[in-house]
């Protein structure tokens, strides 16, 4: 077996590893735009998304309490996060009217993503508190991650690094289209 040395430009002493540059994880490991409070006033990004364009905030659809949006560091392509307008950071503090509507967005999210994605599974679900894995707990937010068959390779369990195939702005097109 040949071995090929890479010129690594300053990345260190060459040897036979490609690497995956993704510096705009670093936003995210340093915790970068993370609302510092509790309050609805404290840079919380749920709360200034739905002020932007969708294309701007990634915004899948709009509901009346309720909209879908795309996580910026998605666990899979086409991951989804439904999010009340309303600034409330538990599940139990949500309206009827709330909770009804986040249902029915699960709902559409799941069809959109098997429309648009073939998506043979879902992971859907809260963290509810820091202690509970919430990178934003002050803001109630549901998870909904499609999953394929074999979209787990060694590239997360060994590598800690997850290849996404798409563009955050094309997979939100895709999902709009497919919204219904």
């Amino acid at each position: 077996m040949l071995l090929v040395m890479h010129d690594q430009a300053g990345a260190g002493a060459p040897d036979n590893f490609d690497r995956l540059w993704t510096p705009h994880r670093m936003a995210y490991i340093k915790g970068e735009n993370k609302p510092t409070g509790t309050g609805p006033d404290d840079g919380c990004p749920f709360d200034a998304i739905p002020k932007m364009s969708d294309e701007d905030g990634l915004i899948v659809a709009r509901g009346e309490s309720v909209y879908a949006v795309l996580n910026l560091y998605p666990y899979n392509s086409g991951h989804l996060m439904v999010v009340p307008y309303r600034h409330v950071s538990d599940y139990d503090e949500l309206r009827p009217d709330e909770l009804v509507e986040m249902g029915e967005f699960t709902q559409k999210s799941l069809r959109a993503l098997r429309k648009a994605s073939g998506a043979q599974g879902f992971n859907v679900g809260m963290n509810l508190g820091h202690v509970a894995g919430a990178g934003i707990a002050a803001h109630l937010h549901q998870h909904v991650v499609p999953r394929w068959g074999g979209d787990t390779n060694f590239m997360p369990v060994v590598a800690q690094t997850k290849v996404l195939p798409q563009l955050l702005r094309d997979t939100r097109q895709l999902l709009a289209d497919a919204w219904g």
